[in-house]
Parts: structure tokens; C-alpha cells; sequence
């Protein structure tokens, strides 16, 4: 097979440590210049594209092929690509197993090592991993992947465009490996998961050890440190797969996006008198409680302030350039004065769920949606969801789950389809025994169900006055709104009504920059819902009138801006899409301020 000229423009791997929550002291960062090659025939295995020969390309991973830093750079639609590279495994791993993961590949992924195909998964925005050890030989290994990313509707793809060119509200594909891949070596006797659940009232933490190993006649050590000194221990004896170990903080400190304290974690694991294994993690001490219709942060009611954030960029799109990105995104949010993000329609790396650990912000997770519904859409989603939620469990960040968003993917709900109905309740039960410790919505916008935890109405009414008005009869005390802002759709669906819970808007404003020329395309759809600005001072002042509706409306519990960046064609931002203000951000901090008045604080 030919070699291709392409030079891609870097070859350092990214440094920072791929799973924040769980990490041990050694591995092995894969990412930078990989071979790779389209496969629009399909043709790869007949092939044997596995079995050693050069691919023609070369790809920076881990950026999809469609992004400028991929250093390939090509817009159209490839469903079928190939990657390869060869590694060599340390000498100091011998006598471990080596784990190959994978943070996120989309959507369907082969795997060979040395040619003996090793493992699948199917899934775009979750991590995977699979034992080499069995396939390694001595020096030079060959490592190839296959990716099959179709243009499939019943797919979870989030924003992810169908035609694969960004149109409305969909914005280029992400094909193929767009987050870190990388080597672990690990004991065949180890530690294989563990589950940090908080309890702050009683200073507190628990964690649920998950052993690799036989269930009985090991020793677990677990210790809690604060600035590098240890001020909790405990250890036990397994007998089962699974032991829990409860370490007590005294005069605990709360994590909160005020002052988010973090206590470091140690977790070890003893054969006899021999240590096995040890991970290292961290733990917030944080609660979340819904009552009278608020939201309760440390049994302290909070008013979500939040930005609709997508987590796409200009030059590498869902994978994020750099971990001085997702770093940088957390401040801005926080400067912008909001005290929370709503991270939409995407799993994000785990590199920014850290930062929103360390630097204090309160998240939302979201799942991907498909476009349309069928009972494998639906199986599909469920198994990665539950993935997702397992993998973000121990981030105290994450307040709330979300795993659907305006009835994507399930159209039938406004018509009262009941199969539909029952798989929203049915993914609803599915995540509170997964973590019964945070509210779980049904539906984000709208088309609700009697089991939602919270009642997120998406509203982009542009008005102070506007606001108001829609509102007038719920203010008096009465019930809210049977529809919503979007083509009267259903507040609640199939005989359901609202009882109590929380109310937030957790779409609003969406404020489009017109063109420079003034000319805005009335043909594209956005034009038509999203009222338009002239400038920073024309935005300021729509923002300032917007949030003094929303502090109008005392039976709010918190509201989401939409939204933080432009992204392609959707130029409702705070920041351009290359995350440079549109105003100051002081300005808009001041404003999220002022709906504050008379409410409990960020």
C-alpha cells in the first residue's frame, strides 16, 4: 500500500493523566502520529488490512480526520476508517497484564494486536479497554484499529450533523478515536473499580471496592489525606467481589463551586502482607437535595446559574485541543459568573469533569440522543448511558443527570406513544439505581413524565415583558404553562402533570450575532426562533432584560443560557467559537448577579 505524503503538524502526545478518578503511577500515553486510511469500499478485512501492512495516511490522534489538528483536515463522509501504529510495552511491565484503553471512539471499533483480533465495542462517547498481554511479544508490537461511524439516525450522535455538514443546529461529524489511547500495566490480582459516594452530613466518605480477583482472603487499606497529610484510615477484609470502606473526616470541609475542597484518596490492596496494588482518586464532600421546590447544595438552597455548554471547538470539534482548553472553558464559565454548566448532548472527557472538580463548577451530564426512534435506538442508548453514569459517578461536579433531551430520538412522545413513554421511565429507573444520590430528569425541555426529578421547561421567550407575561398565571399561583415556548409542544405528556418538583428554565436566551453585513440568512431555521444582535452593547442589553425577567419568576429554582461558545453556523454564544468574549466578562457577571436579589446566592 502506497504512503502518503500528509505531514501532520505535531507528534507529542498530550500530558495529562486520561482517567483523573482512578489512577495508578505508571502508563503509557499513545497518542500522536498514527497511520490511517479511509475505507469508503469497505474492503479492509477481506483485506487483511490487520495483519501488518502500512496504511497510506497519517492522523494525529487523538483528533477525528475531519478536524484541522488531525492534520488531515477532510470534511466529507467516511464511514469505514483504518488506524495502526506500532508500540513497544516497557520492560519494567513484564510480569503484569497490560490494559490498552481507549477513552472514546466513534461508534464501532475492532481491535488487533500482532494481527489476533482482540476485542469490539460498540458506543462513541465511552471509555473501553481490553487485556493484551496474551497477543504482546517481545520489542515491536502492531496495534490496528478498525471504525465503522454510518450515517445512521438510530445512533447516539448528539449534534453530530447526518448529512455530515453543519446545518440548524448540527455541526460536523467526529469519526473514530477522538479521546486518549493509551497503556496500563496492572496486577493480575487488582483493584477494578472503585465507587466514591459522599455523605456530607456526616463528614464521611464510602467507598465501594470492586476487586479483579477472587472474592475472599484479601486486605484493603483505604486513607484520606488533606494537603498531604493523611486524616482518615480504615482497611478490611474482603468476602466478597466488592467491600466497602467507610473513612470519617473530622471537622470535614464541603466542596462547593465557592470553595471546592478536594480530600486526596489511596486505596490499596494486600495478599497476605504484600502490597498487590494501589489507586489513587480524590472525593468532594458535597449533598444534593431536592425540597419544596429548590435545590439544596449541602442542605443549603442553591439558584442554578448555568451556560449551555456543547464542548465543540473550531479546530478538532467534540475532542478537545488540549487539556489547557478544557481547563480554560471552567474558568470562563466561572468568570462569566455562572456557577454551573449544562454539558449538552455529549459525554465529555473526563479531563474536564477534573478541572470542574478542582476549580468549582457544577455540571449537568448529559447523554448523546439518536435522531430517530426504534427498539435498537433504544438499547443503544440504555447500554452507554449506563457506562456513562458508571464512569462519572465519583465526580462531586456532577449534580444531575440527564439522559434525554427534547424527545430526540423519541418522536412519538406528543402523540402519547406509549412504548416511548414507558422507555423514558424505564432509562429514568434505570439511572436512580445506578446512583440513587442525584435528580434525574426524563426529558430536558419538554414532553415530561409523572417520574421526573425536576421540571426543566426550554424557553426562549426573548423578553423581560415576554417572560412575564407567559408566566402572569403561574406567579399568581397557579399551574404552569400546559405548553411550551417551541410549536406549543406538551409541558407533560400522557396524562402526567407537574407536582411539586423543581422548575428551570433550562434553556433561555440564545441571542444570535448577526453577520457582519447585517444580512442574516431568514431562510436558515435559526433566524427564525432566536432573536438577533447587532453588537456587544445590543447583546449586553438583551442579556441584562433577560435575567431581569427570570428574577421575576419566584418560583424559579435556576436557569441554563444558551449558550457559551458559537459553534459553525450557530452564533449564540457569549464567546466566539475561538472562545474570545463578545463583551466583557464582567458584565454578563454582573447581570447573573443581579437575579440573585432576594434568592439564596451562587
Amino acid at each position: 500500500m502506497e504512503m502518503h505524503p500528509n505531514t501532520p503538524t505535531t507528534e507529542q502526545p498530550r500530558p495529562d493523566y486520561p482517567r483523573p478518578q482512578f489512577q495508578r503511577r505508571e502508563w503509557k500515553n499513545l497518542n500522536g502520529i498514527w497511520e490511517f486510511s479511509f475505507d469508503d469500499a469497505d474492503q479492509g478485512r477481506e483485506q487483511n488490512w490487520h495483519d501488518g501492512r502500512p496504511l497510506r495516511l497519517r492522523i494525529v490522534v487523538p483528533f477525528p480526520y475531519q478536524s484541522e489538528l488531525s492534520g488531515i483536515n477532510d470534511k466529507g463522509i467516511h464511514e469505514v476508517v483504518w488506524y495502526a501504529r506500532s508500540f513497544e510495552v516497557p520492560q519494567g511491565w513484564a510480569e503484569q497484564d497490560v490494559l490498552l484503553h481507549f477513552g472514546a471512539v466513534d461508534y464501532q471499533t475492532t481491535v488487533w494486536v500482532n494481527g489476533d483480533e482482540v476485542g469490539h465495542n460498540r458506543g462513541g462517547h465511552v471509555p473501553f479497554w481490553f487485556d493484551i498481554r496474551p497477543y504482546l511479544r517481545d520489542g515491536v508490537n502492531r496495534l490496528t484499529v478498525r471504525v465503522e461511524d454510518r450515517q445512521d439516525p438510530y445512533q447516539p450522535r448528539g449534534k453530530q450533523s447526518i448529512t455530515g455538514l453543519p446545518h440548524g443546529i448540527d455541526y460536523y461529524c467526529t469519526t473514530g478515536i477522538w479521546q486518549t489511547v493509551w497503556l496500563e500495566p496492572v496486577p493480575p490480582i487488582r483493584i477494578g473499580e472503585l465507587r466514591i459516594t459522599p455523605a456530607a452530613e456526616e463528614g464521611l466518605i464510602e467507598l465501594a471496592v470492586q476487586l479483579h480477583a477472587p472474592a475472599t482472603g484479601w486486605r484493603l487499606e483505604a486513607e484520606a489525606y488533606d494537603g498531604g497529610q493523611v486524616v482518615a484510615f480504615t482497611d478490611a477484609y474482603t468476602a466478597h467481589a466488592t467491600a466497602r470502606l467507610r473513612l470519617i473526616i473530622p471537622e470535614a470541609k464541603p466542596w462547593s463551586p465557592a470553595s471546592p475542597h478536594l480530600y486526596g484518596l489511596r486505596v490499596r490492596l494486600f495478599g497476605a502482607d504484600q502490597l498487590l496494588d494501589e489507586v489513587e482518586s480524590y472525593a468532594g464532600l458535597r449533598s444534593i437535595k431536592l425540597a419544596n421546590g429548590r435545590i439544596l447544595l449541602n442542605d443549603t438552597p442553591i439558584f442554578l446559574a448555568m451556560v449551555l455548554d456543547q464542548g465543540y471547538w473550531p479546530q478538532s470539534y467534540l475532542a478537545a485541543p488540549s487539556d489547557e482548553a478544557l481547563r480554560r472553558d471552567v474558568e470562563l464559565i466561572k468568570e462569566l459568573g455562572f456557577n454551573g454548566a449544562r454539558k449538552h448532548q455529549k459525554i465529555e472527557d473526563p479531563r474536564w469533569l477534573y478541572w470542574c472538580d478542582r476549580l468549582g463548577l457544577l455540571v449537568w451530564g448529559e447523554m448523546a440522543n439518536a435522531r430517530a426512534w426504534s427498539s435498537e435506538a433504544e438499547e443503544r442508548l440504555l447500554a452507554e448511558w449506563e457506562r456513562a453514569v458508571r464512569r462519572d459517578y465519583n465526580h462531586p461536579c456532577v449534580i444531575t443527570w440527564v439522559p434525554i433531551n427534547e424527545s430526540m430520538g423519541f418522536p412519538g412522545l406528543e402523540e402519547s406513544h406509549p412504548g416511548q413513554y414507558a422507555f423514558i421511565e424505564r432509562v429514568v429507573e434505570l439511572t436512580r439505581r445506578l446512583d440513587p444520590t442525584r435528580p434525574v430528569i426524563d426529558n430536558d425541555g419538554w414532553e415530561h413524565t409523572d417520574i421526573t426529578d425536576i421540571c426543566a421547561i426550554h424557553d426562549y421567550t426573548p423578553t423581560s415583558a415576554g417572560l412575564k407575561e407567559r408566566y402572569r398565571e403561574t406567579l399568581a399561583g397557579g399551574p404552569l404553562p400546559a405548553t411550551v415556548w417551541y410549536r406549543n409542544k406538551p409541558l407533560f405528556v400522557l396524562g402526567s402533570e407537574h407536582r411539586g418538583q423543581p422548575v428551570i428554565l433550562t434553556e433561555v436566551g440564545g441571542f444570535l450575532s448577526e453577520p457582519a453585513d447585517g444580512a442574516a440568512d431568514k431562510r436558515d431555521r435559526l433566524y427564525q426562533f432566536y432573536v438577533s444582535t447587532r453588537s456587544g452593547e445590543d447583546l449586553l442589553a438583551k442579556y441584562q432584560d433577560l435575567m431581569g425577567g427570570l428574577a421575576s419568576l419566584s418560583f424559579l429554582a435556576g436557569f441554563c443560557y444558551t449558550q457559551l461558545t458559537d459553534i459553525e453556523q450557530e452564533v449564540n454564544g457569549l464567546l466566539s467559537y475561538d472562545r474570545l468574549p463578545k463583551l466583557a466578562p464582567d458584565l454578563i457577571a454582573a447581570a447573573n448577579q443581579r437575579i440573585h436579589t432576594g434568592r439564596v446566592g451562587l
